[in-house]
């Protein structure tokens, strides 16, 4: 049995790889705002810090796998610079500073969240998306909150997307047995689509959203993925990213979207209404 370690997991995605994982026999450590095993706010530096140092000592400085699914999404209020400290730096210093406990499992297993936004909606901002690989955190966060959420969350989720395509195949992580993977999640029913706290108007545009499938995907289904990449059936995906949205991507990234569109709420809804 395994010792995972879940970021997110008070709720959506995170909770239900938790169940999942915990179902099979491992044992699970949880960090979240709350409610979890270890409370961290992953929006800053000393945040990161914490977590990691309560989860080595948590786990007995052995990690044999890690789930980033601590997030914000973009139809709340959240400010995009927060946004981008969270999903981008959140993710991507955490699984940095567990690297030793991870190299010292027998071939671990790293599975980030990015999400099909990253090629289904137009728009993004390419500053923002380089800002955040060249590690400027202080810049990312500056473009965030000068582009706001919307478009702030699909570069956040591209740039991750990115650095595990970069990283996954040095020499420093899968020369030391350590896989990097990402999914690619569409719609999925969570507080982040469904929650108390969108802004109407914004979530207008989900009602017309293209999923072929014909609904919501499910917390527990992208669990099942999550569960896969960590286990041992999934030894030769390095640097993958795998998308579980429904058929939204196939339908729509092969559209030429306008380089410079920055829709609003009203446009993108008007747009996803035209596509179904």
């Amino acid at each position: 049995m395994a010792t995972y370690v879940i970021t997110g997991a008070a709720s959506g995605i995170g909770a239900a790889s938790r169940r999942t994982l915990e179902s099979g026999g491992h044992t699970v450590i949880g960090v979240d705002l709350a409610h979890t095993d270890v409370t961290a706010d992953l929006s800053t530096p000393g945040g990161r810090t914490a977590a990691a140092d309560a989860v080595s000592e948590a786990s007995g400085g052995v990690v044999d796998g890690l789930v980033c699914c601590a997030g914000l999404g973009s139809l709340s209020h959240v400010p995009g610079g927060r946004l981008v400290a969270v999903n981008y730096f959140g993710a991507v210093e955490l699984v940095t500073a567990l690297k030793p406990a991870l190299e010292r499992a027998d071939g671990a297993s790293v599975v980030v969240i990015s999400s099909s936004s990253t090629t289904t909606q137009p728009g993004i901002p390419e500053n923002l998306v380089t800002a955040c690989l060249d590690g400027d955190e202080a810049e990312a966060v500056r473009i965030g909150d000068q582009v706001t959420a919307i478009p702030a969350y699909p570069a956040s989720k591209l740039a991750l997307a990115w650095w595990i395509r970069r990283e996954a195949v040095r020499p420093e992580w899968i020369g030391n047995g350590i896989r990097l993977n990402a999914i690619a999640p569409g719609m999925i029913d969570t507080p982040m689509t469904s929650g108390d706290d969108l802004d109407p108007e914004l979530a207008k545009a989900l009602d017309f959203y293209p999923v072929p499938l014909g609904r919501r995907g499910r917390p527990d289904e992208i669990a099942a993925l999550v569960e896969f990449l960590l286990g041992p059936g999934s030894t030769l995906f390095c640097g993958s990213i795998v998308f579980a949205d429904g058929g939204t991507d196939a339908q729509l990234r092969q559209q030429d979207w306008p380089a410079a569109w920055n829709p609003t709420p009203e446009e993108l809804t008007r747009h996803f209404q035209a596509k179904t």
